[in-house]
This record gives C-alpha cells, sequence and structure tokens, in this order.
C-alpha cells in the first residue's frame, strides 16, 4: 500500500500551508484554529520546509515571545524530508520513527500534493488489520 491511496480521497485544495513570510504568531492560529501539528511552508509554491508545534516551542522557550514576530522561515524546519506518492506506507512509517517526526509533504514532480501525519498512517494500518480480521472470521464462519 502506498500513500497515494491515503491521500487519493483528499484534494489539493484541502491542503493547509504558509509562506516563508508568514508571522509565527499567525501560524500558531492556524495550528490552534485547526487543531493540527505541522504545517508545510511554502516559497514560490515549493516546500521549503515544515513549521511545527514543536518548532515553536523550542524557538519560544530560546528566544522568548519576540519569536512570533519573525517569518516562519526563521523558525521552521528546513529541508522538509518528503514522500512522493508512491512510497510504501511502511516505509514512510519507518522514515518518521527512525527520524522522530510526525509529518511529511507529499510532493509529485516538485509539487504539493498532500499532507500527511503519522496519524493518518497509523490509521490506514489498523483499518487494513480490522478488513484483514473480518475476512477471516467470514472465512471461518463459512468453512
Amino acid at each position: 500500500m502506498t500513500i497515494a491511496r491515503i491521500i487519493a480521497e483528499r484534494g489539493a485544495s484541502e491542503i493547509i500551508a504558509c509562506d516563508v513570510a508568514t508571522p509565527v504568531a499567525e501560524a500558531v492560529r492556524i495550528l490552534a484554529s485547526r487543531r493540527i501539528g505541522a504545517l508545510p511552508v511554502l516559497r514560490g509554491g515549493q516546500v521549503a520546509g515544515i513549521v511545527s508545534e514543536r518548532d515553536v516551542i523550542y524557538r519560544l522557550a530560546d528566544h522568548g515571545r519576540d519569536c512570533l514576530d519573525l517569518p516562519v522561515e526563521e523558525i521552521m524546519t528546513s529541508p522538509a524530508i518528503t514522500v512522493e506518492p508512491a512510497t510504501p506506507v511502511d516505509e514512510a512509517l519507518a522514515m518518521m520513527t527512525r527520524r522522530r517526526f510526525r509529518h511529511f509533504p507529499v510532493v509529485e514532480n516538485g509539487a504539493l500534493i498532500g499532507f500527511i501525519s503519522i496519524g493518518d498512517l497509523v490509521k490506514h494500518k489498523i483499518d487494513l488489520v480490522e478488513h484483514e480480521a473480518e475476512a477471516l472470521r467470514n472465512y471461518i464462519q463459512a468453512v
């Protein structure tokens, strides 16, 4: 199973992102109002990085509230590690676990086409296991 399957039901217009010039305070408002943990950060339509709750917390701890006036470009994690639609789900999960992060921009031919979280991948794996268990129950009952 690939990342393409997970993002298939989503439209590119549903991606919540911000520009490198977006003030950190505005990015925080977006994260809080949408109840999400990270945003892809774009420069000229290309993924420049990711700004996450962790990025904000670390900068607040280091620099205090003054960091809220900075553009996200100054606090984001960059370069962003991306995946392609053809990336297997298990490979993406392994990368997230190994690198200790929770979000991936999905890029195709240089363009952002999706944004997935570890929660999206885990939900997909759970759904798959539940489907397989149901198929086995049906098979056993039919025998």
